[in-house]
């Protein structure tokens, strides 16, 4: 009997981002079905049950319920949230080890169940394990996408909006490169309302460069800080995760700063890294390239060489220097 046609979701790992995702997904209505498995399949189960409970409340009757790897068969997406959490003092690229023995055992155990959707990853260090998902997985570059600096880009958002009094709706700006210590503002692109910063700046003097300068550094410690506070990051990561999900079941063509695989563009190949992209049913439609100040390309370079020199130990004929 052929399979119904559904937006079908399989999330992997049902810790913090996990459980923040489904919650998230069930708020907005975007998933026909949600199949949630974990190590501990007792919790996942708890999840269960207590989305089940909400959903009386929630915009579309999503079907919930506690699954295997057999399950992805049918996935349109699988979004894996699974792994080792980032400690206090810990930065995302000392998870690299621990997080890459799970990842092989996660990914091949969803292609035994003939999987042929789109991976969506969340764990961190997450520019290389979705390179790593990858080449477990065997599936096309635009079908493997990691949530990259998603986040990044909404805080930076957020942050410039709060600062020029806008709405960060309204704000347009990128944070690009590692989901870590090397990313980098692009201020060359950036536009408040239409009104470029750096034209904001000039125009009017209660606004300084100094205080740009000090929003990035905001934007780029920020896991740190909420990290030192409540010992996790879950909930803007989560939405983030939602709205990727939502762009590609609404086929909506739209762009966001997702981790995706370079092929010669901004002078990079063959790494995973935070780039505006083109989302859209298929996966990754295409990505936007940027015209980058002289400053901004010499620092996604570095950061580029930073995710190469991760990757180059476990593939060492695959990462170019």
């Amino acid at each position: 009997m052929a399979q119904e046609k559904i937006n079908r979701v399989v999330l992997v790992g049902t810790g913090f981002v996990g459980s923040s995702y489904a919650f998230a997904l069930m708020n907005q209505g975007i998933a026909d079905e949600l199949i949630l498995i974990d190590a501990n399949a007792e919790k996942a189960l708890g999840d269960v049950m207590d989305l089940n409970h909400g959903k009386v409340f929630a915009p579309n009757p999503t079907a919930i319920r506690l699954g295997d790897y057999e399950d992805c068969k049918h996935a349109d997406l699988v979004v894996i949230c699974a792994g080792a959490n980032q400690k206090k003092g810990e930065t995302r690229l000392d998870l690299v080890s621990k997080n890459l023995k799970i990842f092989k055992e996660i990914t091949e155990s969803v292609m035994q169940s003939g999987f042929d959707g789109i991976f969506l990853v969340a764990t961190n260090p997450v520019d290389i394990l979705t390179y790593a998902t990858w080449k477990y997985s065997g599936l096309p570059q635009e079908k493997v996408i990691g949530s990259g600096t998603i986040l990044d880009t909404s805080r930076f958002r957020y942050l410039l909006g709060d600062y020029f009094k806008i709405a960060p709706n309204n704000v347009h700006a990128y944070i690009i490169g590692e989901h870590g210590d090397s990313e980098l503002p692009v201020y060359s692109t950036a536009d408040v309302g239409g009104i470029p910063v750096m034209k904001m700046i000039e125009r009017n003097s209660t606004y300084k460069k100094e205080d740009l300068d000090e929003i990035f550094k905001n934007v780029r410690d920020a896991a740190y800080q909420i990290i030192e506070r409540k010992g996790a990051t879950y909930y803007g990561i989560a939405m983030g995760l939602v709205r990727i999900t939502r762009a590609i079941f609404h086929n909506e063509n739209c762009v966001l700063t997702v981790s995706a695989r370079l092929d010669g563009q901004y002078g990079e190949s063959d790494v995973y890294i935070g780039v505006p992209a083109v989302i859209n049913r298929d996966g990754i439609r295409e990505i936007v390239e940027l015209d980058l100040s002289e400053d901004e390309q010499s620092k996604f370079r570095r950061s580029a060489g930073v995710l190469k020199e991760i990757l180059a130990p476990f593939w060492p004929g695959d990462a170019p220097a």
